[in-house]
């Protein structure tokens, strides 16, 4: 049982353990023997403003202290204990009542913050003063937060109570001795809260003496688990920092370097202790520090960090780095600086690097493959080549091609050596000038030596990357592209091969200078699967470009090469072969002189392209020519072409399909006879009244046009329809145009805008007939089919106003044989070529007898004297007449045989409903023209 006064029934009632034997205020330590200083010195620590010294309470259970407010922070483990009262005070006394509203307990970590908080809020240093005998003389405000005991209730009391275990408390007077001895001392344990939870708190004791020279004991007390927190943060942050592969850097809010980990120092090149005080612009290159400046900037006037940020190793280190800042606020936010963090992700940015350029790369090959898929001219493919890999693979490149690849001919069956025959045709470059056109002139003719890079790439196929000295040594000493190349600063070139069926058609030779690194091998090999596909369209162009350049040939070697100017006709002519982007097409004109100065016009169109249709235009054409000289009607002439169709055909499997207008105009009666096999149908410009009469040579006065209204027909080959023709009169010097489709079709429009076109621009004046068919070509739609045109304009006027004629219509009577030779007689005598008097008697003589034995209507006798006397006899009867073979005793049968033999030419052609049997017959002293011969 306590003794009265000792104290005992105050620790019952406040939990408190109970004093040990001879734990008296006296012989608590063994130094000093009571409480040391004088009371006022002890008054003077205890008072604080605002407190008054604390009225003892009534004894009993009902003096502890009231519990926290509902909502008040527990201390940490209090969760065993909630609902307990507060443990009240040895002695009994309570809270004063002024002192209750703030002295509620916090937690080991408090959420409570004063504004302008910092690290002392969280790591809690409290403050007591002790006498030498261990009695409390001073309790900061942060021990009454720490351990929920107020001020009131521990000062004059030793602090030792407050400890729970007897060991403790042991400890602790040992503790307070040695302070006293020595000076100092420093430890851990554990003190009860006001809610009995123990807190370890860290204790450090110092030895101070007042004005007086009275000792008393400082205490600070720090929570353990706050203060291990700490340090291990602390420890944590020197791990990360010192041994970090990161770079850390921490600067202040004028951007200068507070503190540099080891990394970051290496990273820069400099020691650690060279960045303190320093901004980045002093510690690294300018152009470098230029751009980690402005991140560092924006990031501190923004408070947005900046994340991942890859840059070049400054200094012109090879590599690169990532770097990361962000602002750094103290707990009251005020802006202290920035932190960053550099790692280097040279290896991370060249795989990155890698993937994506084996991306771009796999983008340039597809899209160089869609760009020439369509292109069918070498030229075009070694730009397009060039052009695809200037800038994204090197800064200047040249697409070399053989003369052979450009022009279509053959591959040679030879190795190169340096006679080989080299065209420049593609160029690309990042830059124009003088020294650029020097290096990269287009259709340059590139000479090498043997042993130069040039010609052991030719030779051997094998690619190669050129570097330094090896630079000098490309095609021949004293090269004027290689001392250019030298002062563009190239230091770095791909030579790759252009290869078709195995063969070197060319070279690729692509270039980097500057800053731009050098080529590697990954590059070496795109530029080589690049060459191979351009290869493999350098030769298709090749190929197509020789079998048009054949069927070309062909074709203008089956046009006519001459055309020629009969009498009373004016002729233009213009034909156009197709696009590079098509084969050759069966297109063809022809203008035929015919008996009696009439003249035969033709076009047409072969269906399909290349060499087969190049050929079959020329039997067509061949077979036209041999029809129209038998005099035959036009209608005529296209159905027994077509009754050869199967002949004419490109194949036995392949049947004919052409189209065709034939026109055949006979300027002494002013009549056109027209017809058309599924053609284009021609178009007739009419002069107007006040025009002036119309020369050869003389301009064109235009006129109103209109398209020929005919029988459409079917096209040759194709049959089922039957060939009709029209006759109509035609004014002098009306124009007379014929075409092929490809001149007035178009993709969009129909066939008849394209002819209103045509007639829209024939209806012009012009100083020519040559020069309108050059305003017709200009005319042609851009976006029309890529096909072969052929143009034939004809301006038909009367004959030559100097060759004489003369007709007569005789009887069909015998006398009419005498009245003939007569007739003939004294006209050629008038004509003064008498020396034609006697064979043009002889031969008119026979064909009028032989008209008047078979016909009964009158009969028609015309002589026109030009370049050759041409006589016509014409008659009602439509069976031509046939030649016979009369014996030796036969007394007739020879008429024929006779102007066979005499007549330089004859023959007989359809006339209305009857025929015209003619001959043509030449003065010795006149040499006939070659086409009549």
């Amino acid at each position: 049982m306590a003794k009265p006064g000792d104290g005992g029934g105050e620790r019952e009632a406040s939990g408190l353990p109970p004093r040990g034997p001879g734990r008296s205020s006296g012989s608590a330590l063994p130094i000093g023997a009571g409480r040391s200083g004088s009371a006022a010195a002890r008054a003077r620590l205890r008072r604080r403003p605002g407190h008054e010294p604390p009225t003892p309470p009534t004894a009993g259970p009902s003096a502890g202290p009231e519990p926290p407010a509902r909502g008040a922070p527990e201390a940490p483990g209090s969760r065993s204990t909630r609902g307990r009262p507060a443990r009240a005070f040895p002695g009994g006394l309570g809270l004063h009542p002024a002192a209750r509203s703030d002295t509620a307990p916090t937690a080991l970590h408090p959420s409570r913050r004063t504004e302008g908080g910092s690290l002392l809020d969280v790591v809690r240093v409290a403050i007591v003063i002790l006498d030498t005998a261990g009695r409390v003389v001073l309790w900061s405000p942060t021990a009454e937060e720490m351990l929920g005991w107020p001020s009131e209730m521990l000062v004059g009391r030793a602090l030792e109570e407050l400890l729970a275990a007897p060991e403790d408390q042991q400890r602790a007077r040992a503790a307070l001795q040695e302070t006293l001895r020595r000076g100092s001392w420093h430890g851990f344990t554990g003190i009860s809260d006001r809610y009995g939870v123990p807190v370890e708190v860290e204790v450090r004791l110092s030895l101070l003496v007042d004005g007086d020279g009275a000792p008393y004991v400082q205490a600070a007390l720090t929570e353990a688990a706050a203060l291990r927190a700490v340090e291990r943060d602390l420890a944590v942050r020197d791990a990360l920092f010192e041994q970090s592969p990161l770079g850390i850097a921490v600067l202040d809010a004028e951007l200068r370097y507070t503190a540099v980990n080891r990394t970051l120092a290496e990273m820069n090149g400099l020691p650690a202790e060279a960045h303190i005080g320093r901004t980045t612009g002093e510690t690294l290159p300018e152009r470098s520090a230029d751009e980690i400046t402005a991140l560092q900037r924006q990031v501190l006037a923004t408070g947005e960090p900046v994340i991942d940020v890859t840059l070049a190793s400054p200094g012109g280190r090879a590599g690169f780095r990532s770097i990361s800042f962000s602002r750094m606020t103290d707990r009251a936010g005020r802006v202290l600086g920035i932190s960053g963090t550099a790692m280097d992700v040279t290896e991370r940015y060249r795989a990155v690097a890698k993937v994506e350029g084996a991306r771009r790369r796999l983008s340039l090959l597809n899209e160089f493959g869609s760009r020439v898929g369509d292109l069918l001219d070498a030229s075009m493919i070694a730009q397009e080549l060039a052009g695809a890999v200037v800038p994204r693979l090197a800064d200047y490149a040249a697409a070399i091609l053989l003369q052979a690849v450009a022009h279509g001919d053959d591959l040679p069956r030879h190795g190169h050596d340096r006679r080989t025959s080299l065209l420049q045709l593609g160029v690309a470059s990042v830059q124009d000038g003088p020294t650029v056109e020097t290096m990269l002139r287009h259709g340059a003719r590139i000479t090498f030596e043997d042993e130069s890079a040039f010609g052991r790439v030719l030779r051997s196929g094998v690619p190669e990357l050129l570097t330094g000295a090896e630079l000098d040594a490309l095609s021949f000493p004293g090269d004027p592209k290689v001392e250019a190349a030298r002062d563009l600063g190239i230091h770095s070139r791909l030579v790759v091969p252009l290869r078709a069926r195995g063969i070197v058609i060319g070279l690729l030779v692509v270039s980097r200078a500057g800053y731009r690194e050098g080529f590697d091998r990954d590059d070496l090999a795109f530029t080589v699967e690049l060459a191979d596909r351009a290869g493999s369209s350098l030769d298709n162009a090749r190929l197509y470009a020789r079998e048009r350049t054949a069927a070309l040939t062909l074709q203008r070697t089956l046009l006519p090469q001459q055309v020629p100017q009969p009498a009373g006709v004016e002729v233009a002519y213009r034909y156009v072969p197709g696009s590079s982007g098509t084969e050759v097409g069966g297109d063809w004109f022809d203008v035929i002189p015919l008996p009696g100065d009439r003249t035969a016009l033709v076009v047409g169109d072969v269906m399909g392209h290349g060499l087969r249709a190049a050929a079959t235009m020329g039997r067509l054409r061949t077979a036209v020519r041999v029809l129209a000289a038998l005099d035959l009607a036009p209608e005529v002439v296209l159905r027994h072409v077509h009754e050869l169709a199967d002949d004419l055909a490109q194949g036995p499997d392949e049947a004919l399909l052409a189209t065709c207008v034939y026109a055949v105009f006979d300027p002494a009666r002013r009549r056109l006879t027209v017809t058309k096999a599924g053609h284009i149908p021609p178009v007739l410009v009419v002069p107007g009244a006040d025009a002036e009469p119309a020369r050869s040579g003389g301009p064109l006065p235009g006129g109103a046009g209109q398209v020929l209204d005919l029988p459409s027909g079917a096209p040759l080959g194709v049959g089922g329809v039957p060939f009709e023709s029209i006759e109509m009169e035609i004014p002098d010097g009306s124009l007379l145009a014929l075409c092929t489709d490809g001149l007035v079709e178009s993709r969009d429009k129909d066939l008849d805008v394209g002819l209103g076109r045509l007639i829209s621009v024939l209806e012009q004046p012009y100083a020519s007939i040559q020069q309108a068919c050059e305003a017709v070509l200009d005319t042609m739609e851009q976006g029309r089919e890529p096909d072969d045109v052929a143009l034939l304009l004809a301006r038909l006027g009367r004959e030559r106003e100097d060759a004489p004629t003369a007709g007569w219509t005789l009887p069909a009577e015998p006398t009419a044989v005498s009245r003939a030779r007569r007739l003939v007689r004294h006209t050629l005598a008038d004509w003064g070529v008498e020396s034609l008097t006697d064979t043009a008697e002889l031969l008119v003589s026979e064909l009028v007898t032989n008209a008047v034995r078979y016909a009964s209507a009158p009969i028609g006798v015309r002589l026109t004297l030009g370049d050759l006397l041409l006589v016509e006899i014409s008659d009602p009867l439509p069976d031509p007449p046939k030649e016979r073979h009369a014996s030796a005793g036969d007394e007739g049968g020879r008429g024929l045989e006779l102007v066979r033999r005499l007549a330089l030419r004859w023959g007989t052609r359809a006339e209305g409903l009857g025929k015209v049997v003619w001959f043509e017959l030449a003065d010795s002293d006149v040499q006939p023209p070659e086409s009549m011969l």
